[in-house]
């Protein structure tokens, strides 16, 4: 009786060293790269997905044994670590550049001006033409450019351009008659009409005054709302963006949204922010919070406000003048008691709230509306609220951050992009509390990293690349823009994956390869860990699986 007890206790510790995962997919030969839950990174040579999760990370030899019958991926010792996500984009708006004049990176207004008659004349069907991307800080006008240049191109019907921020927009004669824009037509609350010395608009209208001719542009029609997102779920995929976290929706988007995940066209993970606290809101949260539908493809459970404009167009609201422009310190879109509302309201129904602030005084107005929302209502602390962009902070107002348990979604290339004019805008003092992600790492802040898509390219390496170099992609400067505010590259992995996943409540089943999370990731063509950090920017994107599945396929590389 001992003995086939003895017996049958070896036989059981013989089964539980040899188990047989049921797994169905074995990816080997890797360089695998994950953190933990703690955010420690982690190596592994192989990985074991079931039903689209992670069954087990190790090295060959033990996940061999375990793979039984499971198809097999060779990795071809490439570098493989969790999918990336971008914690504040716009995917609509991605795509709808695919479908209009896209004027991002033109050198010159005279580049910019040559791409939309081109466009123009190869759309004659449109009754408008609408596009975006320009940057006249790129151009180096020292001004705004203005509707008479813009009539040289486009002179037969309404042109409606958006700067590369999203916060000012370029508009051309006809479009300015069409909206009945004179000089006696008033700056609406939050915004500004660009004027000459006589007081007639120039054709330039700042944040809440592009609304007044915006809202003449015919919507999309559904099949065009439907391509856009295909394109942009297509772009994501390819530089190794498996979720995203889009920073203000409608109620026609989050139907289409629920349309993709009803029907499996999702291919990326979209964790949904509802633009306001109108209508639409009213709308979408009807039934409460959204969450993890579709097998966690799409959840609808925060809000997007906005407290400023941007910093490029002299919109972000600062509490002293701008250092370039002493008559001007920008636009706050709601006095506080606004602001506060439409918080607690959001918070009353259970949604997490993400404010837009990039001025000084926006995150301050923001910091306080918070305070005084939780003062109604305590438990809306625990949503893991976020201020997005939290671009230029009071140092005295940085560490009301952890007072307040707040996130800070922060986007690094915005960085390197406007290292060329932010400190001309707020000078040396208040640079001191811009972009400074150190600052907020060291005091415990979790920082969402994210690219603000399209506004910046949508590639992740990107901006993995400006969080640890600060720096551009021809190396300058040398040394780093304020480097004393960089970050390393694990840190930058985090904010992109683990801590992306925190600020969106998913970090127990996204973020990293651990098991029993999604098996969302990348196949990569050189190791970000090893190699020079002023080469990740150029790091190509081979395969992206998202639950387990394949969305995307480098061609070029097979």
């Amino acid at each position: 009786m001992i003995a086939t007890t003895r017996f049958a206790l070896a036989f059981s510790a013989l089964l539980a060293t040899q188990t047989v995962f049921a797994a169905d997919l074995f990816v080997d030969n890797i360089n695998g790269y994950t953190l933990n839950t703690a955010g420690k990174l982690q190596r592994f040579e192989a990985m074991l997905v079931e039903d689209g999760k992670v069954l087990a990370t190790g090295n060959h030899a033990d996940m061999a044994k375990r793979a039984g019958d499971a198809r097999v991926i060779d990795g071809k010792g490439k570098t493989l670590m969790p999918g990336l996500t971008d914690a504040h984009g716009h995917v609509m708006y991605l795509g709808k550049m695919s479908l209009q004049v896209d004027l991002a990176g033109t050198p010159s207004i005279d580049a910019a001006l040559a791409k939309v008659k081109s466009y123009a004349a190869t759309h004659k069907e449109d009754q408008w033409i609408v596009g975006g991307g320009w940057n006249q800080v790129i151009w180096k006008l020292g001004r705004f450019p203005n509707a008479k240049e813009l009539d040289t191109v486009v002179s037969d019907r309404p042109a409606f351009l958006q700067r590369v921020d999203g916060h000012a927009a370029w508009a051309n004669s006809a479009a300015i008659k069409l909206a009945g824009i004179t000089k006696d037509t008033k700056d609406p609350v939050g915004g500004r009409i660009e004027r000459d010395a006589e007081g007639n608009p120039t054709g330039v209208f700042v944040d809440a005054a592009a609304g007044l001719i915006s809202s003449l542009i015919p919507p999309p029609t559904d099949a065009q709302m439907s391509a856009a997102l295909t394109s942009a779920l297509a772009t994501m995929a390819s530089v190794g963006l498996t979720g995203v976290d889009d920073a203000g929706i409608d109620l026609a988007t989050f139907k289409l949204y629920k349309q993709f995940a009803d029907e499996g066209k999702l291919t990326a993970r979209i964790y949904a922010m509802i633009r306001g606290t109108g209508k639409d809101f009213d709308t979408i949260s009807k039934n409460g919070p959204l969450i993890g539908y579709g097998d966690d493809f799409l959840t609808v459970r925060s809000v997007k406000l906005f407290a400023d404009g941007a910093l490029g167009s002299r919109g972000a609201a600062m509490l002293a003048p701008y250092s370039d422009d002493s008559e001007n310190s920008g636009l706050l879109f709601s006095p506080p008691a606004k602001m506060t509302a439409m918080i607690s309201k959001a918070l009353g129904k259970g949604y997490q709230v993400c404010v837009h602030a990039i001025g000084d005084k926006a995150n301050r107005e923001v910091l306080d509306s918070f305070a005084a929302a939780y003062k109604k209502d305590p438990n809306g602390k625990k949503l893991r609220n976020r201020i997005e962009h939290a671009q230029v902070v009071a140092l005295d107002d940085i560490p009301r951050f952890v007072d307040l348990g707040l996130i800070a979604s922060m986007q690094p290339t915005h960085a390197t992009s406007d290292m060329n004019m932010a400190e001309d805008r707020v000078g040396h003092e208040r640079i001191k509390g811009a972009y400074a992600w150190r600052t907020f790492l060291k005091q415990g802040t979790h920082i969402a990293g994210g690219s603000d898509f399209p506004i910046e390219s949508p590639n992740p390496f990107f901006g993995l690349h400006a969080a640890v170099t600060r720096q551009d992609h021809d190396g300058h400067p040398p040394g780093g823009w304020h480097p004393e505010q960089g970050m390393t590259i694990t840190e930058a992995l985090r904010s992109f994956t683990l801590d992306a996943a925190y600020a969106a409540h998913q970090e127990k089943t996204l973020g990293t390869l651990e098991p029993g999370k999604w098996a969302d990731f990348i196949l990569i063509d050189q190791d970000i860990f090893k190699g020079d950090p002023a080469t990740i920017w150029k790091t190509k994107v081979l395969q992206t699986w998202v639950a387990g599945k394949s969305v995307y396929q480098d061609k070029a590389a097979d």
